[in-house]
C-alpha cells in the first residue's frame, strides 16, 4: 500500500529512503568516530588512571561534592518556585483588560528577557551588595520568571476562542473563566516549554560559582585547583557532567510523569456516553 503525502511534503521514494539511510549510516559513523577520537584522547592524556581518581574516593572530597551539590538543589528550589510564581503574576499582568497595568508587565518581562542572566546576577551581588545565595536566586528568578511569563500567556491564549465564549455565556466571571477554563488545558499544553525552562534554570545555577556562592562546580573547581597532577579538570568534569546530565533527565521524567497523570485524571478524562435510547413519546403520540 502506497503511503499517502502530506499537505508539508511529498512521502519519499525508493530512491530517496535509500540516500536517506545512506545519510544515516554516514552521520553515525562519524558520531562514532569522533567519540572514539575523544576517548582515544583521554587514554593517550592518561586520564583513566588510578592516580587521577584516587582522590574522589577521600570522604573530604566526597562531602565537598555532596555540600555543594546540595547548594545546587537548594538554589533551583527556590529559583524554580519563585519563577513560577513571577512568572504567573506577570502573565496576569500581561492578560489584565487595565493598559496602564499590561504596559507595566510587558515592560518587565521584555527588560528582563533582554538583561543576560549573569549580568544581573553581578549588579545584585555587588552594586546591591547581596549574599551569594539570594543574588545567585534573584538573577534566575528574574530572567526565568520573565520568560515563563511569556509561555504561561501563549498557552492561555492558545486555548480555542469558543472556550472562553463558552464559559462567558454560562455568566462565570473573567477570574473564573482563567481559573476553571483557560489555564488548566493551558497547563497541559504549556507543560514541555515550562520543564524546557526549569532545566534551563537548573543549569544556570553553575554561574553561581562567579559570585563564590559553594555550588556544584564550585566544588568541582575547589577540587580541582588543589590537586597535583596534569589536566586535573577533566576527571572532576567528567565526574560533574554526568550528574548535571542526571538531574535535568530527571525532571524532564518528572514531566513526562505529570503528564501521563493528568491525562490519567477523572477530570480530564472523557465521559463516557451510552447508546441512545427511546425516548418518552409525547402527550396523544402511539
Amino acid at each position: 500500500m502506497t503511503a499517502a503525502s502530506t499537505a508539508l511534503y511529498d512521502i519519499p521514494g525508493p530512491a530517496t529512503r535509500k540516500r536517506h539511510f545512506l545519510y544515516g549510516v554516514v552521520s553515525a559513523l562519524l558520531i562514532a568516530a569522533l567519540a572514539g577520537w575523544v576517548v582515544y584522547l583521554l587514554f593517550d592524556t592518561d586520564q583513566f588512571t588510578a592516580a587521577k581518581w584516587n582522590p574522589f574516593v577521600y570522604e573530604g572530597i566526597q562531602e565537598l561534592l555532596l555540600r555543594g551539590l546540595g547548594n545546587t538543589l537548594k538554589a533551583f528550589a527556590y529559583a524554580a518556585v519563585l519563577s513560577l510564581a513571577l512568572g504567573a503574576l506577570l502573565a496576569t499582568g500581561r492578560l489584565s483588560e487595565h493598559r496602564p497595568l499590561r504596559w507595566l508587565a510587558t515592560l518587565l518581562v521584555e527588560f528582563f528577557r533582554a538583561m543576560p542572566v549573569l549580568v544581573m546576577i553581578f549588579f545584585i551581588f555587588v552594586a546591591l551588595k547581596v549574599q551569594p545565595l539570594p543574588a545567585l536566586v534573584a538573577g534566575l528568578t528574574l530572567y526565568n520568571g520573565s520568560v515563563l511569563a511569556e509561555v504561561f500567556r501563549t498557552g492561555v491564549n492558545s486555548v480555542e476562542r469558543g472556550q472562553r465564549e463558552a464559559a462567558y455565556s454560562l455568566g462565570m466571571r473573567k477570574m473564573q473563566v482563567m481559573t476553571y477554563v483557560l489555564v488548566p488545558q493551558g497547563v497541559r499544553a504549556m507543560m514541555p516549554t515550562i520543564i524546557s525552562q526549569l532545566v534551563v534554570a537548573l543549569k544556570d545555577t553553575s554561574l553561581g560559582f562567579l559570585i563564590t556562592y559553594e555550588e556544584f562546580l564550585h566544588a568541582g573547581k575547589l577540587i580541582a585547583s588543589n590537586l597535583d597532577y596534569d589536566l586535573p579538570f577533566i576527571p572532576v568534569v567528567m565526574v560533574i557532567s554526568p550528574i548535571y546530565i542526571g538531574m535535568c533527565m530527571l525532571l524532564s521524567w518528572f514531566a513526562q510523569w505529570v503528564a501521563k497523570r493528568e491525562k490519567r485524571s477523572p477530570k480530564t478524562e472523557a465521559v463516557d456516553v451510552g447508546p441512545a435510547e427511546p425516548g418518552a413519546l409525547l402527550p396523544g403520540v402511539r
